[in-house]
């Protein structure tokens, strides 16, 4: 029989992500590259407002969905049989979803992703069920606030298959708005028991997924490029930005120790909203150097300037989200602080490098991450006043 599922301590030590959750987040990994591709496609072809409001509304789900599962499971993992059972139903509803986003791209088709998304939801909505079922009180209460809002939201989903088109991201708008406030409203008289530690962790690897997909990407449309064209020389420049800016990326998401900041829902709720635009920034890098790499080869109907902000605005969005919600907690004195803000205009102006702007923005990536490093090595060896 399966275990009463009951709240985990917020301060249990040792706590750390296990393999299901693992395998929970490389499933959204394809969700996460299949939007990327969508993206991709859509600015090459000279679409950026279908491409990028397509984008944002497809990885708002992705992202929520994996969110939602992550901080219940930091609070009431039990990894019994049933919530096995019930996680890998959550899994199944992910690669549905991703099977849908191509449609939904091209032909603003939504039934299969919100099919998938109802699996998911369902499946979430089963685990605050159970929570609510092994707690009393305020805590009870809490659980079927939250399974009583998903259920509510994912009706509210129903706009994208009954209304016309054009009303799409009206529907996203408002519905993403209701997701958004269903934690808050759930959590009014208890706050659920996340673990900051293991938050952090599941966040950090979640970042590192998502990069390892920017490179994936990055690297299949250089390897295409080469096979066609076998014009070293010009994609050269741009591996080598796209690999130093990823590894940049890495170096300053994981400069801080964040789990130190999450000490209250308020805190961890404006942190854990904000990563919507650190994902999201991370992968379109991907997709903006796949576009860069089409652009240098006459493959994309767009100019050289544009193309390049495919890769710079992401870049700079993600260096500013980090700093506002992330890296600035940990920082010390002025010259701590402007490092990464400052670095996201220098990434902005590398937009005008033309062909050279992806090498220019990994270069620039890179001396921030020197400087940060330069900054923290000199506090820390300055004398005590």
């Amino acid at each position: 029989m399966p275990v009463l599922m009951r709240a985990r301590r917020r301060d249990e030590r040792h706590r750390a992500a296990t393999p299901l959750e693992l395998l929970f987040d490389l499933c959204f990994v394809v969700a996460v590259a299949q939007a990327g591709r969508q993206l991709a496609h859509a600015l090459a072809e000279g679409h950026p407002g279908h491409g990028v409001s397509g984008y944002l509304m497809l990885f708002f789900a992705v992202w929520w969905a994996w969110m939602n599962f992550t901080w219940f499971a930091s609070a009431y993992d039990t990894d019994d049989a049933l919530y096995r059972v019930v996680t890998l139903v959550q899994m199944a509803g992910v690669l549905i979803l991703a099977a849908g986003v191509p449609r939904a791209f091209a032909h603003s088709d939504f039934t299969v992703i919100w099919f998938g998304y109802l699996v998911m939801r369902l499946a979430m909505v089963t685990q605050w069920l159970r929570a609510a079922h092994g707690s009393a009180g305020a805590e009870r209460r809490t659980a079927l606030r939250y399974a009583l809002g998903v259920t509510v939201c994912q009706i509210g989903w129903l706009g994208l298959l009954a209304l016309p088109e054009h009303d799409i991201p009206w529907v996203f708008v408002v519905v993403g708005l209701l997701e958004l406030a269903v934690p808050a409203l759930a959590e009014r008289e208890r706050q659920t028991t996340w673990h900051p530690q293991h938050i952090s962790e599941r966040y950090g690897l979640f970042t590192i997924i998502v990069l390892g997909e920017t490179i994936a990407a990055a690297t299949l449309a250089v390897q295409a490029a080469l096979d066609r064209n076998d014009a070293l020389n010009t994609l050269l420049p741009i591996a080598a930005g796209g690999l130093l800016l990823v590894f940049a990326a890495y170096w300053i998401y994981f400069a801080v120790p964040i789990h130190l900041h999450l000490r209250s829902n308020r805190q961890a709720f404006l942190w854990g909203y904000g990563h919507y635009l650190v994902f999201g920034s991370v992968a379109a890098v991907g997709a903006g150097i796949e576009v860069a790499v089409a652009e240098s080869f006459g493959r994309a109907h767009l100019s050289a300037f544009a193309a390049a902000a495919c890769v710079t605005v992401p870049a700079a969005l993600f260096m500013l989200t980090v700093w506002l919600i992330h890296s600035r907690h940990h920082k010390r004195g002025p010259a701590q602080q402007l490092v990464l803000p400052v670095s996201a205009l220098l990434v902005l102006a590398c937009t005008f490098a033309g062909h050279g702007a992806v090498l220019a923005t990994g270069l620039v990536a890179s001396a921030t991450v020197a400087v940060g490093v330069t900054l923290t090595s000199r506090q820390a060896t300055a004398p005590a006043e």
